[in-house]
Parts: C-alpha cells; structure tokens; sequence
C-alpha cells in the first residue's frame, strides 16, 4: 500500500492500531498557532450557538463553515491517517462534541458502524479525536474497549435526555472491565476504527471537555445513493476509486444541515 513520503505513525504504531483497534497519539497534531487558531474558532462557532442547543450536538459543522478545511485536509492530519488508509482519502465527516463543565452528557457504548451502515460500503472508516480541551478522567474522557472492531452490534434504547443519543450496546456484548480510558492533552489525539466500541461517561466535573472527530475513509468506500440526500464526502487526497461524487470545500451547504436536523441525522 503506498504511504505517504511523512507518514507520522511508526510501523508499531501502526501495528497496535491495526491489532487494538484504537492508537492513542500523544504528541502535537498542529503546530501551536494552528491549534490555536483552531481552538479560537470553535469558542467563536461555540459563543454564537442557539441556547437550545447542546454543545455535544455540534455535527458536520464542515458542511456550513468551509474554514474548517484549514485542518480536515491539512497534511498534518492526512499524513497521520494515510498509513492507515492509503493514498487516496476522502474526508467522511466531522463532529465538535462539547461536555459542558458539570452536566455534559454521557456518549452511550456504541460502534460508529452501526449508524452508518446504510451509508458506507465497505466500512472502513478512521476517527481522529482531536482534543481541544484536556481530556481525563474526571472531565468524561472516551473509554475504548480494545479489539472489539467487528461491527453490529446489538442495541437497547436509552433516556435521551441524559445521553448523547438514544441508543447503547447491549449490555451482555460489552466487557466493561476491559476498557481503556483516552485520556489527552489538548492538540493530542487519538484514533479509531469506525467499528471499535466506545463510550464516555458524562461530564459531572469543573472542567469543560471538547474535542473534534475527524473522519476519513479511503477512496475503495462508496457512499450510497440514499445517504446522498443527507450527507455527502470530500476528496481530501488522491483519487475516487469507488465512483462517488464529491462535495467543494469552497462551498456551503446549508440546506444539507437543515435537512439533517429535520430528519434527525447526525454523524452517529
């Protein structure tokens, strides 16, 4: 598979992600004026959100705001992914999730899988958890249950009102015992296979916790016709191979965003 002439992983880098499911990434992703450039913009988009809105519900904000393309498609972020996907890449999606200090919501157990089946084929997705914020274990750090990146699970529903979203794994397919907390520093990351179960717990702490996921699939994933209406990818590097029709990060795409919050879509 080729590889990017600065690949930022190691081969046992790579190898652990490959085997674990998930690779924690502690050392800057940004040099530090890109960070906080970063960071500067999200206190901005996070300062003139709705009140009704909660900040964990921050979804594909790319598709209205095309400055974040300074660092979904930044080298600096596709040559981390691109020993694991290859060299064609394509941006799938991306999510600022914000936990409030003192009532940030708990992220059920989930497989990112299980709400994009329908979307993507084959599902071969990489998160990049960008921290913005610290994020330990008092704050609501991710928890990863490592090797369990097999895709479709079972799920029982859950009180909405205090999660993310409405749905968790059955508690039987879990081995809670097993899980691993991801706990960064900001401007650190982790990854993650798009099949791994993960979760977090809420935020009942004095120090807020924000990260962004950003999401890539190699160019061998096609997106499906029906997804089309809701969501749609970028080509961040390389060439399509799977015949999909890409989005212009120059543009906004504002009916795309109202047409998810009509029908209750979101990146999980």
């Amino acid at each position: 598979m080729p590889v990017t002439q600065f690949p930022r992983l190691s081969q046992q880098q790579l190898a652990t992600y490959r085997t674990e499911g998930y690779l924690i990434y502690d050392r800057p992703i940004f040099s530090q004026k890109k960070f906080d450039a970063l960071k500067a913009h999200f206190e901005d988009k996070l300062a003139r959100l709705p009140s009704d809105i909660r900040p964990e519900a921050m979804d594909v904000p790319h598709f209205t705001d095309s400055k974040l393309f300074e660092w979904l498609l930044s080298d600096e972020v596709l040559d981390l992914v691109e020993p694991i996907l290859g060299s064609d890449i394509a941006l799938f999606s991306s999510h600022f999730i914000c936990k409030p200090k003192g009532h940030g919501k708990k992220v059920p157990w989930h497989e990112d899988s299980f709400y994009w089946k329908a979307m993507l084929t084959p599902m071969e997705v990489v998160t990049v958890w960008l921290a913005i914020d610290p994020s330990t274990r008092e704050n609501g750090a991710m928890l990863v249950i490592p090797r369990t990146f097999h895709g479709d699970s079972e799920v029982d529903h859950v009180d909405k009102a205090s999660n993310v979203f409405g749905t968790e794994i059955k508690q039987h397919l879990r081995d809670e015992s097993k899980a691993v907390t991801i706990e960064l520093e900001p401007n650190h990351a982790s990854l993650h296979d798009g099949r791994l179960m993960h979760g977090s717990p809420p935020n009942t702490s004095n120090i807020r916790r924000c990260g962004y996921t950003m999401r890539y699939m190699p160019t061998t994933v096609k997106l499906s016709e029906s997804a089309q209406k809701f969501h749609q990818v970028y080509l961040a590097r390389g060439r399509d191979h799977a015949g999909n029709v890409y989005a212009d990060p120059t543009q906004s795409y504002p009916h795309l965003a109202r047409y998810r919050e009509t029908h209750g879509k979101n990146s999980h």
